[in-house]
């Protein structure tokens, strides 16, 4: 949810990769405040038009910079906050040797944090039926971390590592690792 502390949360997450990882970070807004020996980021920039409405400057969009960051060859790709087709690259450059990427997102549970995953890949625009993504993320995703906020307290409330994901059931095989 909105002001649950997933930044600073990350950011305590970033604070344990050594020194000698090479990280990117991608965000919409930079947030995240990170005191690393070997990391580069980059910043999402809507497009700016002139007075008669002719575009000036294009956008940069996170799925570009997803794209372009993998160029420079990352140990660790960070995302600031997965909202849309982005979510679909991040899965893709998982799956190819960038194991140890740290991203958020919003929903409302851990659980529902997979499906909002998939669903978001899915605004791609990606010719892959919404199973072959559910198993992309179930081979690809090792961790889920849901934090709340209620009556003013952040905690994390539930942390559930995934397995894969049973085509026939339709689920995510998962265990919980923690739950408040």
């Amino acid at each position: 949810g909105t002001d649950t502390g997933k930044t600073t949360f990350t950011k305590a997450l970033l604070d344990h990769i050594p020194p000698q990882e090479r990280i990117g970070v991608i965000e919409d807004t930079i947030e995240l405040k990170i005191d690393h020996a070997n990391v580069f980021r980059f910043e999402a920039r809507k497009e700016q038009r002139d007075s008669a409405g002719n575009v000036v400057i294009p956008a940069v969009t996170i799925r570009d910079l997803v794209k372009a960051t993998l160029r420079h060859r990352p140990d660790r790709l960070i995302i600031g906050e997965v909202r849309g087709g982005e979510a679909f690259d991040l899965l893709d450059a998982l799956n190819t040797g960038h194991a140890g990427s740290i991203s958020t997102l919003h929903a409302n549970s851990a659980s529902q944090a997979l499906s909002r995953l998939a669903s978001l890949a899915l605004r791609a625009d990606v010719d892959l039926p919404y199973r072959a993504i559910q198993s992309e993320i179930g081979d690809l995703v090792n961790l889920v971390v849901h934090i709340e906020r209620h009556e003013g307290r952040r905690f994390l409330s539930h942390v559930l590592s995934i397995h894969g994901y049973d085509a026939d059931a339709n689920q995510y095989k998962t265990s919980v690792v923690y739950q408040s």
